[in-house]
């Protein structure tokens, strides 16, 4: 290696990371120490640039940064060898297994590139059917999704970009699914304050595969204002998608008022990663709390039919 250093720009260009990323990583798990010149700016020399190379292949590999980002180079040069068959999929994305799938989507979001993502749902749409796309590639995608962007290795727009375009997709191909008037009716969405709705659009694209009406709000609605759409609809069920913050000091209040303004024949469904954090709460109100989308499908199977 050459005693060359180098700019953070230059070294976010070699290593294919955002600038904000390698800081976070510096700052958050001291993945690497660069120098800093008289005037503070990071100046990073050739190793240590492999370095973050070698974590991103290990990161898309589906390795934590937190696990790895101590790690020496010789083990993370392993990883990403490991990596590498998955890597190489891209140039042929037919037939992959679902965790290739979730690895070129991955990829294709890392770079925006909403062409190349729609394309992987679609070929993994062919290849397990609307069930299995969403079960076995999307559910996962959107773990994963979340994992990186709160470990800093994906921005925040990645994250709302990876949303957009998985609900674009999803909504439209869910049309072919679409119940006649006599379907039980299901009204999706979030509450006030969850923003982020890629769970509420994979339970939209669910109940629309098993034959329900769907009425899909988007995020963050005033609890009245669902109420008033599931009663106005003759809903069976509301299902609220709970996934960031899992601290609002707020949500209590809003699902207090959801459930006050329900009809107690129209149930409340509940999932998602930060549904955990008020379980006392949806637990209080009687809401059915839905661990994930194996759940959801056999209650929503069960729903179908009127008690």
């Amino acid at each position: 290696m050459s005693d060359i250093q180098h700019s953070i720009k230059i070294a976010a260009r070699k290593s294919g990371l955002t600038a904000h990323v390698i800081r976070v990583w510096e700052r958050r798990y001291h993945a690497v120490s660069p120098d800093r010149t008289d005037t503070n700016r990071r100046r990073y020399s050739d190793a240590e640039i492999e370095r973050l190379t070698l974590l991103r292949a290990a990161t898309h590999a589906g390795h934590s940064i937190g696990t790895v980002a101590k790690l020496p180079v010789a083990k993370l040069r392993e990883l990403a060898a490991e990596a590498a068959p998955v890597a190489r999929t891209a140039e042929k994305p037919r037939g992959v297994a679902p965790p290739q799938a979730v690895e070129l989507a991955l990829a294709a979001i890392e770079k925006l590139n909403s062409t190349e993502l729609e394309a992987v749902l679609g070929q993994a749409a062919v290849a397990f059917g609307q069930h299995g796309l969403l079960e076995r590639v999307i559910a996962p995608l959107a773990q994963r999704i979340g994992e990186l962007w709160r470990d800093g290795t994906i921005t925040a727009a990645h994250e709302h970009f990876a949303s957009a375009v998985i609900r674009n997709y999803l909504l439209q191909t869910s049309k072919a699914y679409a119940a006649n008037g006599a379907a039980p009716v299901l009204v999706v969405g979030t509450p006030a304050g969850q923003l982020h709705e890629l769970g509420a659009v994979m339970v939209a694209a669910a109940a629309n595969d098993l034959g329900w009406r769907v009425i899909y709000l988007g995020t963050s609605l005033p609890a009245v204002e669902i109420a008033g759409a599931a009663i106005q609809n003759k809903a069976r069920a509301v299902a609220m998608s709970i996934v960031f913050p899992d601290d609002d000091p707020n949500l209590a209040q809003e699902l207090q008022s959801l459930r006050k303004h329900l009809p107690p024949e129209i149930k409340l469904l509940t999932g998602g990663r930060a549904a955990e954090s008020y379980a006392a709460i949806l637990e209080k109100l009687g809401a059915v709390r839905v661990k994930d989308l194996s759940a959801l499908y056999l209650l929503l199977e069960q729903m179908r039919v009127p008690a």
